[in-house]
C-alpha cells in the first residue's frame, strides 16, 4: 500500500496538523516506509504463535509501602526560582 500526497495533506488536515511543503516528501517517504515494514510483518506465519500481552514474563513489580522521612520543606525549596509561604509558586497559565 502506498500513500500519495494528497493522503498526507487529508490526514494532516483531520489531525489538525501543519506540514510545510518542504517536509511533505520526507513525511511521505517515512509512512511509505512504516507500511512496508508492517506488510513485511503481515506476512509471517503466526499460525502456531500463541497471542501475548508483554514481551517479558509479569511479575509483581510493586515494592511493599514504607513510610520514609521525606524531603525537608527548605531544602526542596532551596533550589525554587519562585517560592511563598513554604511553597513552590509557578507562573499562572489559565485565565481567571
Amino acid at each position: 500500500m502506498k500513500i500519495s500526497e494528497q493522503d498526507i495533506k487529508t490526514v494532516a488536515t483531520l489531525s489538525r496538523l501543519k506540514i510545510r511543503e518542504e517536509e511533505s516528501a520526507d513525511v511521505l517517504f517515512q509512512l511509505n516506509k512504516i507500511l512496508t515494514y508492517v506488510e513485511n510483518l503481515q506476512a509471517l506465519d503466526t499460525t502456531n504463535i500463541e497471542p501475548t500481552t508483554y514481551a517479558l514474563p509479569m511479575q509483581n513489580v510493586f515494592r511493599e509501602d514504607k513510610v520514609k522521612p521525606s524531603l525537608d520543606r527548605d531544602l526542596a525549596l532551596s533550589n525554587a526560582p519562585l517560592k511563598d509561604d513554604g511553597y513552590f509558586k509557578v507562573p499562572r497559565v489559565l485565565e481567571a
